[in-house]
């Protein structure tokens, strides 16, 4: 019976690797040979590439690097040198995407095997098991499992660091000490924010079981240990420290630029990041981390000031910005999932205890595991469904490769990449730049920001501006010129009908766009047309809500008329 037990917990570890491995690649393949996803479409995998052609240094250091040399060494692995890396980009660019992401679904199971091992160290084996699951399964770090992007990367050693802060607090030894500096120099390689397990590694040294100077040199060898990574991981952040600076320089201001983002209308910002956890790890984790955390300040206050302190301070800090995103909390996850996994078990100890026939303690923790992990379970599996079905923006392209001519003139909203309008491996020749349509350039604008017009070629519009540049004479203006064809999609129109004070000209744009044209065709997400003003930031770019069938916005294609598009 005791060697069964023993079997149980990796056994149960390695089913719960395979299962969240599984979820992970189910629908990795999305929206592809086109990438929807901004950041994704100009972050890593470019940059990954891009060293085949010239030398390691990123040039670029507002996201730090590791991520990018990982994915380069992997496509070295895949596709070997430049010319067999840029062929096969351009034959289809899906190929080095599905990689890059396997690439970050992988490192999301290592994480969950990672938080298993520190929760083993710092809590207990059944506890560690459902933080695991939890991890495993919780909305957020499963959809960005699906994403070449450094969020969930930065996971693995996050955890790797929380490994060895485990064995600092029980043991104090040198290799602990060692484990947990590594794991916090390659966590702030990955992603700058991934430095707040410092906190646990400077609280459990201060614990350590060892005497003082033990102490002392265990926390300067991490210290070490945490230089080398980071150096290894992003050596020009040393060979090229101007750019690294001006990097850093330029990601705090693009997190503290005076504004959010048009359409994102959270004003305070730790409210929003506390109302994400309702659905990025669930209503009833959330709440069960607040009472584990409660708990274990009660029951051992020197582990809760190794597990609780990083939340917090990572919420005021991440709060405090002006802009806020979902997805920039998951360095803290892990903590969450160990705090609510303690949380639940200790509950289902409580309730076992006083039920007429005391369950196993093992069923205890299935039970609290079931429960807190079931919201997660199931909107994880819903996403992977929809993610793995075809984008609105495919479905879009479709149609107007059946019904709009090559080389006719059309306007697209910026919510497509540019080589959207290009067919994969065969350029068009009608153009003459390979585009299948003649676009509208829309990503210049002579409109500023303030709603001035002010002459010359026009300002570069970024993403997120683009509402700011529309006004009504604009429809005008297309049929003139013969772009008789409009694509709008509703992760850009929501954003003004979210906040019509700052954008009128926008709203009078689509008013007179449906009074001039006529609506030709329509790809939703969901089964009707969302309401009016339902604009949701997270839910516009992932599959969250259940009546989502399929990823992406809703598209309506316009057909003016006038002369010249009759």
């Amino acid at each position: 019976m005791s060697a069964a037990r023993g079997h149980a917990w990796p056994i149960g570890l390695g089913v719960l690797l395979l299962l969240a491995l599984g979820l992970r690649l189910w629908g990795i393949d999305h929206g592809l040979p086109f990438v929807y996803n901004a950041d994704e479409n100009a972050h890593f995998v470019p940059r990954a590439i891009g060293m085949f052609g010239h030398s390691y240094n990123p040039d670029y250091f507002i996201n730090p690097p590791a991520y990018t040399y990982l994915l380069h060494v992997a496509f070295f692995l895949r596709f070997g040198d430049r010319s067999g890396v840029g062929d096969a980009f351009a034959a289809d660019p899906g190929t080095a995407f599905v990689l890059a992401r396997s690439v970050a679904a992988v490192l999301g199971t290592v994480a969950v095997g990672l938080l298993a091992w520190a929760g083993a160290r710092l809590l207990e084996r059944r506890t560690a098991l459902v933080a695991a699951a939890l991890l495993a399964l919780a909305f957020l770090p499963v959809h960005y499992s699906h994403l070449a992007l450094n969020d969930v990367p930065t996971l693995a050693p996050l955890c790797l660091a929380l490994v060895g802060v485990g064995g600092v607090l029980a043991r104090g030894r040198p290799l602990d000490f060692a484990l947990a500096g590594a794991g916090l120099g390659l966590a702030c390689a990955t992603k700058y924010t991934g430095g707040i397990v410092l906190l646990s590694l400077l609280a459990a040294g201060a614990f350590a079981p060892v005497p003082g100077r033990r102490r002392v040199a265990g926390l300067a060898l991490a210290a070490v240990l945490a230089f080398v990574a980071f150096a290894i991981a992003n050596p020009y952040a040393l060979l090229d420290f101007g750019a690294f600076r001006d990097g850093l320089n330029e990601q705090s201001s693009a997190s503290n630029d005076g504004g959010g983002k048009l359409g994102l209308i959270n004003e305070n910002g730790l409210g929003y990041y506390v109302s994400t956890l309702t659905w990025g790890l669930g209503w009833i984790p959330a709440l069960a981390a607040v009472g584990g955390a409660i708990l274990l300040a009660l029951r051992d206050w020197r582990r809760a000031l190794v597990l609780i302190p990083p939340v917090l301070v990572f919420l005021v800090f991440m709060g405090s910005q002006d802009r806020f995103f979902a997805r920039w909390l998951l360095p803290v996850y892990p903590y969450l999932c160990l705090l609510a996994a303690h949380g639940g078990v200790s509950a289902a100890n409580w309730l076992g205890e006083r039920l007429p026939r005391r369950p196993a303690s093992v069923w205890a923790g299935v039970a609290a595991g079931v429960v807190l992990c079931a919201q997660g379970a199931v909107f994880s599996v819903h996403n992977a469904q929809t993610l793995a079905r075809q984008d609105t923006r495919g479905v879009a392209r479709d149609w107007m490769q059946r019904n709009v001519p090559e080389g006719a003139k059309v306007v697209i909203e910026p919510v497509v990449p540019d080589s959207w309008a290009t067919d994969p491996g065969s350029p068009s020749r009608v153009t003459g730049n390979g585009s299948r349509w003649v676009k509208w350039r829309t990503s210049r604008s002579r409109v500023q920001n303030d709603g001035t017009v002010r002459p010359g070629p026009g300002r570069v519009v970024k993403l997120e501006d683009y509402e700011r540049t529309l006004r009504p004479e604009l429809v005008g203006a297309y049929a003139r010129g013969g772009f008789c064809w409009v694509l709008t999609g509703s992760t850009q129109r929501g954003r003004a009908e979210a906040e019509p004070e700052e954008v009128p000209g926008a709203l009078r744009y689509y008013e007179a766009l449906a009074r001039a044209g006529k609506v030709a065709f329509t790809a939703l997400p969901t089964e009707e047309a969302r309401p009016d003003n339902d604009f949701s930031f997270d839910f516009s770019f992932n599959a969250y809500p259940l009546p989502t069938t399929r990823p992406g916005p809703e598209i309506v294609i316009y057909r003016l008329g006038g002369q010249k598009c009759a």
